[in-house]
């Protein structure tokens, strides 16, 4: 028989970026907030302490942050009729686990949504006509509008100390910024990070090809800095040490480095770390959650009363924790009826390879994990599709997050592996090689789901989750465009050579190669409970006293990276839980 804990106003599942901010603003409105995190106890000083953290070997290759995909995975197949298979080596993306999640050790890639994002496909719809998405693309709206966002896409950047230019403020255009980005009501909290040779290669030659290239928004401050909590920031050093590892500078926005210092000293506030919860207990009639069940680091099964259930993990956990719970109806890829598992995606990335002339010194050692140059010219609806017969669209940025010696020494395409001919193609490569990135769209479809695997289950004996995804010939499509287009680029960069790294058609989605941890769906959000989970407040429709936060709420995925618009909603959702749930508990938030 499960331990019972003393009944909580709220309980919150994982304890990342999402949990955090959940657990500081309900917090600060008196409830009383137990969250639960099933990964260990992670800190700054503890966990990011010089010069241990610079363990490459430790950190980037044997993923000391990561899930430990021997306990729980999930499994994967290409197709509905195909066998899925366990995903057990960190490859395609990256489960991260423990306080902070992959808030911890993220790059810091900070970027809001376009607007028309926001409303997909009233934007195709509008622009091109309701024939212009095929059949079994479920492109949907997101249910909410970037002017109803903007307000905490703002005060998300304050938090996180965000560093950058302004390109439309308050409908002035401003040089240095993104003339394609949506109205901001103010300027970033910090400047711009300072360009790395590289990037102003790049900057230079976007230019001169017409496009439109602008300092990337990068949470890693560029100057010391103290948020709205009161809580102070230094200023990147550029070590090169961002992505899967901890930020011994505390310049690098996590958890840890901007919320967590106020929230662990609040009274109505407690942190349980090894706590993997297993189920949301729901009524008999299945309308209301009355708490959840975990196992606790001794192995015993713990009942966590609560009058509210914050879901608050990585986007594959809440959609498997929802599908062991029962809450909502299960997607059938057949019959399209059900939601919970439905419009799994994920990104098609790419890039063009640049070997610049003998004698440049990029010193990729002096990088940050998202300082660099970004253009949108090519994401979006930023370009007629018109006549392109594709949909989507793609960031494309170059970054230099560092030049560590095991996994960021380069050579070029048809250089040997091992020898001598690799050392001297090492040598020659890392001073003058460098890539322009491209983050594709992908949209969703009728084939690309999530549901529980009838085979395999963790270590507690219950179901893993099973994807079911494959590229698409709409992505290709996209991606081969762009590709093209940012070949000019290369050109314009005037190189020695420049080599095009994009997928062609008829290669499967490989889970072998990193891409990144940018997965979306299963539990999204919308207008309708016919086709979303939670309503614009990130509330389920099926029981209203259960909020579902992060990228599982995305009816698609975009070029961009998710953190930007998953903290936003976030927000979004505890100002509607302040203002409006907590007047009425258990009721459904009015759709205004």
């Amino acid at each position: 028989m499960a331990m019972k804990k003393d009944k909580v106003d709220c309980v919150i599942v994982g304890f990342g970026w999402t949990g955090a901010i959940l657990g500081q603003e309900l917090t600060d409105a008196g409830l009383n907030v137990v969250a639960l995190e099933r990964g260990a106890m992670r800190d700054t000083p503890t966990d990011a302490n010089y010069p241990k953290v610079i363990d490459e070997l430790k950190y980037a290759v044997r993923g000391e942050l990561f899930q430990d995909l021997s306990a729980e995975t999930v499994t994967v197949r290409h197709g509905m009729d195909d066998l899925a298979v366990p995903y057990r080596q960190n490859g395609s993306f990256l489960l991260g686990t423990g306080v902070g999640g992959s808030g911890f050790h993220w790059n810091g890639m900070h970027y809001r949504m376009l607007p028309e994002e926001l409303q997909l496909r009233t934007r195709y719809e509008e622009r091109y006509g309701k024939k212009f998405i095929p059949d079994g693309m479920q492109v949907q709206d997101f249910g909410v509008t970037y002017d109803e966002m903007e307000p905490f896409f703002d005060f998300a950047e304050k938090v996180f100390g965000t560093s950058g230019k302004a390109g439309n403020l308050n409908g002035k255009l401003k040089a240095g910024g993104n003339p394609l980005e949506g109205m901001r009501s103010s300027e970033f909290p910090t400047p711009p990070l300072k360009n790395g040779l590289g990037a102003s290669l790049f900057e230079r030659a976007a230019r001169e090809v017409g496009f439109h290239p602008y300092s990337a928004p990068a949470a890693n401050a560029s100057q010391p800095y103290t948020n709205p909590y009161g809580v102070r920031l230094g200023p990147c050093n550029f070590c090169g040490f961002c992505e899967d590892f901890g930020c011994y500078m505390y310049s690098k926005a996590s958890p840890q480095t901007t919320i967590l210092p106020v929230l662990l000293k609040k009274p109505n506030f407690e942190l349980r770390t090894k706590a993997y919860v297993t189920k949301v207990l729901l009524t008999a009639d299945k309308k209301r959650a009355t708490g959840v069940t975990y196992i606790d680091a001794q192995g015993r099964e713990v009942e966590q009363p609560a009058d509210m259930v914050i879901v608050a993990a990585f986007q594959m956990h809440n959609v498997r924790l929802l599908l062991l719970s029962g809450i909502g109806k299960p997607y059938d890829p057949k019959t399209r009826e059900g939601v919970v598992g439905r419009n799994y995606a994920y990104q098609m990335n790419g890039g063009i390879n640049v070997l610049l002339p003998k004698g440049t010194q990029l010193n990729p050692f002096v990088g940050a994990g998202a300082g660099g140059v970004s253009m949108d010219d090519l994401n979006g609806d930023q370009f007629d599709h018109g006549p392109l017969g594709f949909i989507g669209g793609a960031s494309v940025r170059h970054v230099r997050t560092g030049g560590r010696p095991i996994k960021q020494a380069p050579t070029v395409p048809g250089t040997p592996t091992w020898g001598s001919a690799w050392k001297a193609g090492v040598n020659d490569a890392y001073q003058r090689y460098m890539t322009i990135a491209i983050a594709g769209s992908v949209m969703p479809y009728r084939d690309a789901y999530l549901d529980l695997d009838p085979t395999y289950r963790d270590k507690y004996g219950q179901p893993l989750l099973r994807m079911t995804f494959d590229w698409h010939d709409n992505e290709y499509s996209m991606l081969d465009y762009i590709g093209t287009r940012i070949e000019e680029v290369a050109k314009a960069m005037k190189p020695e050579k420049h080599f095009r790294a994009i997928r062609k058609k008829g290669q499967r989605y490989d889970t072998r190669v990193y891409q990144s941890t940018h997965t979306t769906g299963g539990a999204v959000m919308g207008s309708s409970p016919a086709t979303s989970v939670v309503n614009k407040y990130l509330q389920s429709w099926d029981v209203p006293n259960v909020f579902v936060m992060g990228a599982s709420a995305f009816p698609q995925n975009m070029g961009y990276n998710p953190t930007g618009i998953v903290v936003a909603l976030a927000y979004h959702s505890a100002k509607a839980i302040r203002e409006q749930y907590l007047k009425n508990p258990g009721a459904a938030l009015v759709q205004a």
